[in-house]
């Protein structure tokens, strides 16, 4: 299958680039953070794939990076993330996208109403696809925590997504209070980012 070039400056530092295929900044500014880190630079890619229907998040971003590295040939790291709370046997879990822009935070706080547990749990799986020949490489990371009472709406409001209704176990804040270094040192996205940072380096110099 012939590739096709894709038109950014950073195409020909592609050996010296990992390309995160995701639409939003938010999560690419905290991968950027993390990644920086280790030194590993990290372009944002912006392409809409034919997103796999799946239980399980890492068929869904294996599917999506397979796809994408095959159509470009570019070192592609995607990530797919949920929220599974337990009380709603696991939803919503890998529909966490969908669901946030149907019935958004508001929506799961009415679901969660005279819910005595309250538990859940953030994962994420990244995958890297770098090689036809080789398989792609999973990381993953998650992190428990509890759904709040009441999302947060006051100003001091940094997160996206779910970030206004979680808060992580053993923490006095919610995700949405904390700033970007702050939720680094703890969340599921950090820790499978870092798992990912610390093979590439190893890879990446021998």
């Amino acid at each position: 299958m012939k590739k096709e070039k894709i038109n950014m400056p950073l195409y020909k530092l592609v050996k010296k680039v990992v390309f995160f295929a995701t639409n939003n900044i938010h999560k690419f500014n905290e991968a950027r953070a993390v990644l920086s880190e280790f030194n590993i630079t990290v372009s944002m890619l912006r392409i809409k794939t034919s997103e796999l229907q799946s239980d399980s998040l890492k068929e869904i971003a294996q599917n999506s990076a397979i796809e994408i590295y095959n159509k470009y040939g570019l070192p592609i790291l995607v990530e797919d993330s949920g929220l599974f709370i337990e009380s709603l046997n696991g939803f919503p879990g890998p529909y966490a996208a969908y669901v946030y822009k149907t019935i958004g935070n508001s929506g799961l706080i009415k679901l969660m109403l005279k819910k005595i547990n309250r538990k859940a749990v953030f994962k994420s799986s990244f995958v890297f696809c770098y090689n036809e020949k080789r398989k792609p490489k999973l990381f993953e990371g998650e992190i428990l925590g509890t759904i709040a009472i009441k999302q947060l709406v006051n100003q001091s409001f940094r997160g996206f997504g779910f970030d206004p209704i979680f808060q992580p176990k053993g923490g006095s804040k919610i995700f949405a209070e904390m700033a970007i270094s702050e939720k680094n040192l703890i969340s599921h996205r950090s820790i499978a980012l870092r798992k990912f940072a610390n093979w590439y380096s190893i890879r990446k110099h021998s």
